[in-house]
């Protein structure tokens, strides 16, 4: 029965891995061959391989060379937003839900050269340092059904972005100008809104709800938002003039601990349920006032273990809403580390041979449809699959499918 069962599953999964590529390659494409490659890659990138350059994966799917996939990524002509806008729609038809979440945060390709677009010493979050790398902010679109990218971009630092001769070489489109990492979020978010992306809430981490830019573009759309912030977030003080958010917490703990905090669960990670302790106090920004029926909260995080680990969030939410969805929202923010994670483990997201704007964005984009086949995938299947696979539905997705 439990094999039976598997190897149906098997062959719906690769069923419907060829109905997804030729869907999507069919208007993409105007000749066969770029949408064989195309549906090729994908099942290359799902597939167990070692190294996920153009070269391994030809070998893996058996073709001579990597000719295909270079030619695809680069030379070959076809609109990779119109297939971001396909991931997009997937994501959403399978695991979009009204009550769903925008997450944004940025990743970083570690690289020894220096002719890759974008790259420059720049900090890198996978390391905590300046290394030398690209950094790619990414949205992720998570519900309770499944998580998934849906937007991405290529942060342009600033010496390349004001370099005419490196840009000419890197293939850097003449309209494409500086723009912070914030601002990329911006863009993105602003594509969301016009694909009528259901999501209650955007959620980040301090690097961008630090961001006056970011907060105001949600506060005149009316967009709600729980988002991490630094210790120095200024508010308006009780008695006049600012303080940062961190005087916040020092003022609610001199009235006494009774009833300060609340300890909840914030979602279930790889360990099991992430449970902290939790405080909420009202609070106005300094300089910015939320959308008409919306309020500011600042949310005080404690670790259960370490009391002396405390983190702020800063909610945009319609008055009157309850703490529990405000915690929900921020425990919501781990699933694009997830999707980092599984996209770079799994599927080869930053292991490139590419040098270029127009194949970056390409391959990038096809490992975006590579993860949302996993992620819809897993969001399907029956209970007594999950334990045939031996997996939970909350941990790591389908590594791959046959060959």
């Amino acid at each position: 029965m439990t094999c039976a069962l598997t190897y149906d599953l098997i062959v719906s999964w690769e069923r419907e891995l060829t109905a997804l590529t030729a869907r999507i390659a069919g208007p993409l494409f105007t000749r066969p061959e770029p949408r064989q490659a195309f549906a090729d890659l994908v099942r290359a990138l799902l597939a167990d391989v070692p190294r996920k350059n153009s070269w391994q994966l030809a070998d893996h799917i058996g073709h001579t060379s990597a000719h295909r996939f270079e030619h695809l990524l680069d030379r070959a002509k076809w609109d990779v937003d119109a297939l971001r806008d396909e991931v997009r729609s997937y994501v959403i038809a399978h695991l979009g839900r009204t009550d769903g979440v925008l997450i944004a945060d940025d990743t970083a390709a570690i690289k020894k050269d220096e002719a890759s677009v974008g790259v420059a010493d720049q900090y890198c979050g996978a390391t905590s340092q300046v290394e030398n790398c690209q950094v790619m902010p990414l949205l992720t679109y998570a519900s309770d059904a499944g998580h998934a990218f849906v937007n991405r971009r290529l942060y342009l630092p600033e010496p390349w972005a004001h370099d005419a001769e490196r840009r000419g070489r890197a293939g850097v489109p003449q309209h494409v100008v500086f723009r912070t990492k914030p601002q990329l979020v911006i863009d993105m978010l602003t594509e969301e809104l016009a694909a009528s992306t259901p999501f209650r809430y955007l959620c980040a981490d301090a690097g961008y709800g630090r961001d006056p830019h970011l907060r105001a573009f949600c506060h005149e759309r009316t967009l709600g938002y729980v988002m991490a912030v630094p210790v120095d977030l200024p508010l308006v003080a009780v008695r006049g003039g600012t303080e940062p958010v961190g005087h916040v917490l020092d003022r609610i703990l001199s009235l006494g601990q009774a009833g300060i905090w609340e300890r909840r669960s914030c979602g279930t990670g790889t360990k099991g349920m992430r449970v902290y302790d939790w405080s909420a106090v009202s609070v106005t920004v300094a300089g910015q006032a939320p959308a008409p029926g919306y309020a500011h909260t600042v949310l005080i995080r404690r670790s259960a273990s370490a009391p002396s680990e405390v983190e702020f969030f800063l909610a945009h939410a319609l008055t009157g809403t309850a703490l529990p969805e405000l915690i929900d929202a921020a425990g919501m923010r781990w699933k694009i580390e997830e999707n980092n994670e599984h996209g770079k483990d799994l599927l080869g997201l930053t292991q490139y041979q590419v040098r270029k704007w127009t194949p970056w964005h390409r391959h990038v984009t096809i490992t975006m449809l590579a993860l949302a086949f996993l992620a819809v995938t897993r969001a399907a299947l029956p209970a007594d699959a999950d334990e045939v696979a031996g997996e939970g539905k909350d941990h790591r997705p389908l590594e791959a499918l046959p060959r």
